[in-house]
């Protein structure tokens, strides 16, 4: 009985998911344009549903519950904690200048400011690190098949992956905002229910030192506080250079509803996300009452052994969700930037008498995208720690250029390739000479060597960074060559007009 509740539940809502992209589909009228900004007319309620949305992930959800269960409250929260200020600093002093700029996708940025070369280089970043973003929502979706669709792993994230293009393909951010609004209230509500009923049956026991009150967790190297606070950061400021959550920004319908839907999306984050901490805390003693032992997520274990099946149900909906809200926005966002900045596909220049090429070529490049994705999945089949990977990378050579090319008026190209360069190589160095990544071995890329070892861990996330600031500024200074006010004037207008 609990099986075909839970197998009948999930296919009716893949289904149902499915159903809603296609419909989705008739409002793209064959422009990219609507494909890929949803027309830039998201209202307030779209939009700040569709921000939550993509921070609220089964990384934030399944690796929130792995990490805090088995490191502590902190190490848990640090993810919806790192994307609620992402969302917070976003509203305060991104949203409404870059809302305002009329971009397609957050690599346009890089091309204003620094030239096409600039575009490329964080454009292939970008890819990369959104190639581990959907990794992880599909990892999420193979180990939840594999539990209550009886598939094997390999299976269920190819279904998910198989779904989530379809839907995705078909409507692009329309489909991806209308699926959010529905996915964001379910996993609200299925949060808010589980953390209620293992309160009121169970209680939270928690053990010493593993708790929101042990702060040695965030002050104590030796607690995991350099690893908790690089989780924060990483996602606290590395998500700012996010494909998906731009282009949200980009078609909220002013820069006034970004700025709101920004700091909904902020404190949601939290609402949805720190509960899911919480549960984690006395799971394993529910688990270990009912004599359990979890083979995988903890979560899932908990649904399936202890947790009512409807309820149960619910909750595996809003991870469901979490995890299509996340993949179906890093399949489009990523194979929007291969095809129109990387390959060069302008919108401007895209319509002919074939159709619209921009909107054709992001199409095809969503299937290479997911097939790499999946590829990814199967290869470190974590949640937490892919999320934290993702936006590690992006942070440490692409964030300095972003703010910099706002907000400094003698920031230049070079300055720019120079933070990349030196920010994301010594990143991806530090990554192959350490043996774990976050708390959890590196089986992805590593040279073992006697210069790192696992104490190190977390402190290539705040190294890393900085050294791309100290090349920005001084690569910035030395290359600085004022223009006329006039000549900046026409740069600026030159590259808005090739968006």
């Amino acid at each position: 009985m609990e099986h075909s509740v839970f197998s009948y539940g999930i296919i009716a809502f893949l289904l149902g998911t499915l159903g809603i992209g296609v419909w989705a589909s008739q409002q793209i009228k064959g422009d990219s344009v609507n494909f890929l900004v949803a027309g830039r007319g998201l209202a307030l309620p779209l939009a700040a549903a569709t921000l939550m949305a993509q921070s609220v992930d089964s990384n934030a959800t399944l690796g929130n519950t792995d990490l805090a269960s088995e490191f502590g409250f902190w190490a848990g929260a640090a993810l919806p904690l790192g994307l609620s200020l992402c969302l917070f600093l976003t509203g305060l002093i991104l949203a409404k200048p870059m809302n305002r700029m009329g971009l397609i996708t957050i690599p346009d940025f890089y091309r204003v400011k620094y030239g096409r070369t600039v575009e490329l280089v964080a454009a292939c970043i970008m890819c990369v690190s959104f190639s581990f973003l959907l990794a992880g929502n599909l990892v999420a979706g193979g180990y939840m098949f594999q539990d209550f669709l009886g598939t094997s792993y390999t299976g269920g994230i190819t279904l998910l992956a198989v779904l989530v293009l379809a839907y995705t393909v078909s409507g692009g951010l329309f489909a991806v905002a209308y699926t959010d609004f529905i996915q964001v209230m379910i996993a609200l509500v299925g949060a808010w229910a589980l953390l209620v009923y293992v309160v009121a049956n169970f209680g939270i026991t928690i053990d010493p030192g593993m708790g929101p009150a042990a702060m040695d967790q965030l002050t104590a190297v030796s607690s995991g506080a350099a690893i908790n606070w690089a989780s924060i950061i990483a996602l606290g400021f590395g998500n700012m250079v996010a494909i998906d959550f731009m282009a949200r920004i980009f078609a909220a319908e002013s820069p006034e509803t970004a700025q709101r839907a920004c700091f909904i999306a902020s404190a949601g984050t939290l609402i949805i996300g720190i509960p899911f901490s919480i549960i984690a805390l006395g799971a394993g003693g529910i688990l270990s009452q009912a004599g359990i032992v979890p083979e995988g997520p903890v979560l899932f274990a908990l649904l399936k052994g202890v947790v009512p099946p409807l309820l149960g149900l619910l909750v595996l909906a809003a991870i469901l969700s979490a995890s299509l809200s996340t993949a179906d926005g890093a399949i489009l966002g990523t194979s929007s930037v291969l095809a129109h900045n990387v390959l060069g596909i302008r919108h401007a220049t895209a319509h002919g008498a074939g159709g619209d090429r921009l909107l054709l070529i992001t199409r095809l490049m969503a299937v290479v995208i997911t097939v790499l994705g999946v590829v990814l999945g199967l290869r470190v089949p974590q949640t937490g720690v892919l999320l934290l990977l993702a936006f590690d990378m992006s942070f440490a050579g692409l964030v300095v250029p972003l703010l910099g090319g706002l907000f400094w008026a003698k920031a230049t190209r070079q300055g720019a390739l120079a933070c990349i360069a030196v920010g994301s190589l010594s990143r991806l160095l530090m990554f192959a000479l350490m043996p774990t990544m976050f708390g959890v071995d590196n089986t992805l890329l590593y040279f073992p060597n006697g210069l790192f070892t696992a104490d190190f861990d977390g402190f290539p996330t705040l190294i890393s960074p900085l050294l791309g600031l100290v090349a920005f500024v001084a690569v910035s200074l030395l290359t600085y060559k004022p223009l006329s006010a006039e000549r900046q004037q026409a740069k600026v207008l030159e590259e808005v007009r090739s968006l």
